[in-house]
């Protein structure tokens, strides 16, 4: 198993703390927007749900990157691949579920040991809350080397190879939203690799075109802003007019929405493409090498912190409810309780994050290899030498990525010479 040599592409690496703060606003809303507001908060998540697709763009088209000349030459390889990807999400998935079903078992009301453990079997096979990601791109993992063949075969015709996954998506959305699909997929669609197919297949496909791509993308930033602003006004007027009953199989109701199938919808896809663009293009300006040293800073925490946050924000959800932090909304608009609860959490999750990174459990807990208590965080820019995390190799990158959004579950994150126009 071979990999190429690659440069670092730091202004994606930007893009993962803009996803994370996605994912806090979305599961911020679920937990703390109040029952009469459904409409209103129904329609911010429609438009925030698209920090899901990201995720999974960014870790396909990352660990496509840096494998794109991923050869299998001997069993030896393939089992060392997929053992560090089972460093990279397996097994903080399986300290974190743990850590969950421990946390939330004085509320849980188990009726013994053995209805216990069925919850901790029940949670391990569905993904505790957020942790389903992980289940979705440990599924892409299983097949990522026979899909980058696949690709190879087809190189010049990977629009066909678009089409078909646009078509695919498409054909998913549409059974999943008139509950067409078989019991158990259709029970747990969410877990289904199959549900996300343009983003893993799209990301793949972009890192295969990943120069031609970047130029475009650059080239036409004032178009895919309007793009995106369009597609959202379309999604979001779609939206209302099925949750007041003016029209309705045209898009999700609010209950759709509220429930998570909202991600599943083709009024939403093109709002997703735009906002992976526009995310991209945010990277960009990020790293960009006028910025200042505290920004620079900041944007390299996000970074380091990503998958941490990710992993670790329910915990504070969870404790603000059972502090009465929802009741907030008697006495202020719960779109502000809801702002609030993002900037109380996120600095909780960066703070636990740097805690954990400072012991020897630091891989399973945060994706991050350990940091020495005493050792400076100088301000350097973000493609500079740093502490590694599971995803970031060091030289060629054979190491698992950071970002299951190691935040990006793991994305892969090719290390090499950095570019600051990169």
């Amino acid at each position: 198993m071979t990999t190429s040599a690659r440069r670092r592409l730091d202004h994606v690496d930007a893009m993962r703390p803009i996803k994370q703060a996605g994912v806090v606003s979305t599961h911020a809303i679920i937990y703390f927007a109040p029952a009469a507001a459904a409409v209103g908060s129904g329609a911010a998540q429609l438009l925030l749900h698209v920090s899901r697709e990201g995720f999974f763009f960014i870790s396909a088209c990352m660990l496509a990157y840096a494998y794109a000349d991923l050869r299998i030459t001997n069993w030896a390889g393939l089992r060392r691949f997929y053992w560090r990807r089972f460093v990279a999400v397996g097994i903080p998935y399986l300290c974190w579920t743990l850590i969950y079903f421990c946390y939330t078992l004085p509320t849980s009301h188990y009726h013994g040991v053995r209805a216990a453990l069925h919850g901790l079997r029940y949670m391990t096979e569905t993904g505790y809350f957020q942790l389903y990601f992980l289940l979705v791109i440990a599924q892409f993992y299983l097949v990522f080397p026979l899909l980058m063949i696949l690709l190879r075969w087809t190189r010049g015709h990977h629009g066909i190879v678009l089409a078909v996954t646009v078509a695919a998506q498409l054909a998913m959305s549409v059974l999943t939203d008139s509950h067409s699909l078989p019991g158990q997929m259709q029970a747990q669609n969410q877990l289904d690799a199959l549900s996300y197919i343009l983003y893993l297949v799209g990301g793949c496909v972009v890192a295969m075109h990943f120069e031609e791509v970047d130029a475009w993308v650059r080239g036409h930033a004032r178009p895919v802003l309007a793009w995106t602003a369009v597609a959202a006004v379309g999604a979001e007027a779609i939206y209302l007019l099925g949750a007041y009953g003016v029209t309705s199989g045209l898009g999700p109701d609010y209950h759709a929405v509220i429930a998570g199938w909202s991600v599943y919808e083709p009024t939403v896809i093109p709002f997703n493409v735009g906002v992976i663009a526009c995310g991209y293009l945010a990277g960009v300006a990020l790293v960009r090498p006028d910025r200042s040293r505290v920004t620079r800073a900041v944007v390299r925490a996000g970074v380091d912190d990503a998958y941490g946050i990710y992993l670790s924000h329910v915990l504070f959800l969870t404790a603000l409810t059972w502090l009465g932090w929802g009741q907030l909304d008697s006495v202020m608009p719960w779109p502000l309780v809801c702002l609030l609860t993002v900037i109380v959490v996120v600095p909780c999750c960066v703070a636990l994050t740097a805690l954990l990174a400072r012991t020897p459990l630091a891989v399973p807990l945060t994706g991050r290899q350990r940091v020495r208590w005493r050792r400076p965080r100088a301000a350097a820019p973000v493609g500079a030498a740093r502490t590694a995390t599971p995803g970031t190799p060091a030289a060629p990158p054979e190491t698992p990525a950071a970002g299951a959004e190691t935040q990006d579950a793991g994305a892969e994150t090719p290390a090499a010479t950095s570019s600051p126009s990169r």
